[in-house]
């Protein structure tokens, strides 16, 4: 099956996405954006272990207060999705379609734990940290996750913590 053709702005996105490729495997974090625009991939495997398959790339993202984040569609079969119990207190959740490119974009400084609902339990899951704000660390641990999700979210905040991500 051909791929489909890109338009300019999202052929742009994944172009500059793909020559981050070494900085996209899990738990790195994607190049601030001088636009303030960040993109996050949604994809069927990860670039730099094609065996880890269904994950967002980059897993972890810091951005600064009011940027905005676009959840691209790379591959089929995905969406996003904030977690309850994972984004701070006074933010926005979302939810996107499957398939769909949504840009959210986050002016609350906090963490903000996101799932592809699809793939939620096999460990499809990501953060974005707002302006280096990791006061709701300690509520983002505390929410319950079913599968593979639990060790994921589990190593991707203990990471967080330590400063590694």
């Amino acid at each position: 099956m051909p791929m489909p053709l890109l338009d300019r702005r999202r052929f742009g996105l994944a172009f500059g996405a793909t020559l981050a490729a070494p900085m996209l495997a899990a738990r790195t974090t994607a190049p601030a954006h001088e636009d303030g625009q960040h993109a996050i991939l949604m994809l069927n495997a990860d670039c730099s272990d094609t065996s880890v398959v269904n994950v967002f790339a980059p897993s972890v993202l810091h951005i600064e207060p009011g940027q905005s984040v676009t959840f691209l569609a790379t591959d089929p079969g995905h969406n996003t999705a904030s977690k309850r119990g994972m984004i701070p207190d006074g933010a926005e959740p979302w939810n996107g379609a499957i398939d769909e490119e949504l840009t959210i974009t986050l002016p609350v400084p906090g963490i903000y734990g996101y799932i592809c609902l699809p793939h939620y339990e096999g460990g499809m899951v990501g953060l974005i940290v707002v302006g280096n704000d990791l006061s709701n660390l300690a509520a983002a641990h505390k929410v319950r996750h079913p599968g593979a999700a639990r060790k994921t979210f589990r190593a991707l905040l203990t990471d967080l913590e330590a400063g590694a991500a």
